[in-house]
């Protein structure tokens, strides 16, 4: 039974398997990318069951996304099979400055998800719902559907919500207002320090909380700088772990579902943000949007570290060395 249900739209992912620009490459190598599908896997990598929502075409590439998240042990069975609509998909050329991503999603089979989406959608024994800010800027109805599930009755479960900024997808400006609106009715905000200066002027934990009408948890990325969690009024930093960057794509997804792994342990803010921190770390050292955890005597032993030696220590292909 699933612990978590992550909602949102994932694409058939495209990435060069051989160096040299885009335009040169021959060989492209299939996976599947997407903010909710990524900490999906990750969270059941962490041993949380997790269940993955969300509409595909029926062609091949959606036929081979299912495959894919299954494989990884994500339960796909509420996923709608759209006859009509298609996959969607992207490129992406990454290196460690960044990356190029272009996408071809319009019209895709998870834009016309709705909230008739939850008439068949079985929450006994979830603890978690996981939403993200890129699913209501893919249309009306994808909104609606967001609005709904931050909306429901808990009955005991968590709703987080990352936010996910993308200004194409929001062309009309219209996104610092939704964004907000709707992280103000989630339990946990998941926000990167730049995206909040980008949208709402500032990437200050308390200041943020206040503009989103103090939701119980608000939590600030500052990438290599570190996170603040600002929970119930008490702020709560954590540094980031030095790691050599293969490809900082697919970083932000990983530490929310280390964080909220962490969170659904009971685990305390230190261990939360440092769980978060961890997992992102594992996949900085990939190409990949999604990398396996770190082996577990490493994350023990980073978790119980004090904080001169977690400062002195560095995350590499080869495993960890001085920093």
């Amino acid at each position: 039974m699933a612990q978590a249900v992550c909602v949102g739209e994932s694409m058939a992912l495209f990435v060069p398997a051989e160096p040299g620009p885009a335009r040169q490459v021959r060989t492209w190598r299939r996976t599947v990318g997407g903010a909710e599908s990524n900490v999906a896997c990750h969270l059941v990598a962490l041993g949380v069951p997790s269940r993955w929502v969300s509409a595909v075409g029926a062609d091949p590439l959606g036929a081979a996304l299912l495959d894919e998240l299954a494989g990884a042990g994500v339960d796909v069975g509420a996923v709608r099979v759209d006859p009509e609509r298609q996959t969607g998909l992207y490129l992406k050329e990454g290196d460690a400055a960044g990356s190029t991503v272009r996408y071809y999603r319009t019209g895709s089979a998870a834009s016309a998800m709705g909230p008739d989406l939850l008439a068949g959608l079985d929450l006994t024994g979830v603890r978690l719902v996981h939403l993200s800010g890129i699913t209501p800027a893919l249309s009306r109805s994808c909104h609606d559907l967001v609005t709904a599930l931050l909306r429901a009755p808990r009955d005991g479960r968590i709703v987080s919500f990352d936010v996910n900024w993308r200004p194409k997808l929001w062309p009309d400006g219209d996104g610092p207002r939704v964004l907000a609106e709707l992280a103000g009715l989630a339990d946990v905000v998941l926000v990167g320090a730049d995206e909040a200066e980008a949208l709402w002027g500032t990437g200050d934990p308390a200041a943020l909380a206040e503009r989103l009408g103090n939701p119980p948890a608000v939590v600030v990325k500052r990438a290599e700088h570190g996170a603040t969690l600002l929970e119930n009024g008490t702020s709560t930093s954590a540094a980031a772990l030095a790691v050599d960057v293969v490809e900082p794509v697919g970083a932000g997804d990983a530490f929310a579902a280390g964080f909220l792994a962490a969170t659904l342990r009971g685990d305390d803010p230190r261990t939360r943000l440092r769980s978060g921190h961890l997992q992102a770390a594992a996949t900085l050292l990939t190409h990949d949007d999604v990398a396996p955890p770190l082996p577990a005597d490493v994350v023990t032993r980073l978790l119980r570290a004090d904080d001169a030696d977690w400062a002195a220590t560095r995350l590499t292909a080869d495993g960890l060395v001085p920093a």
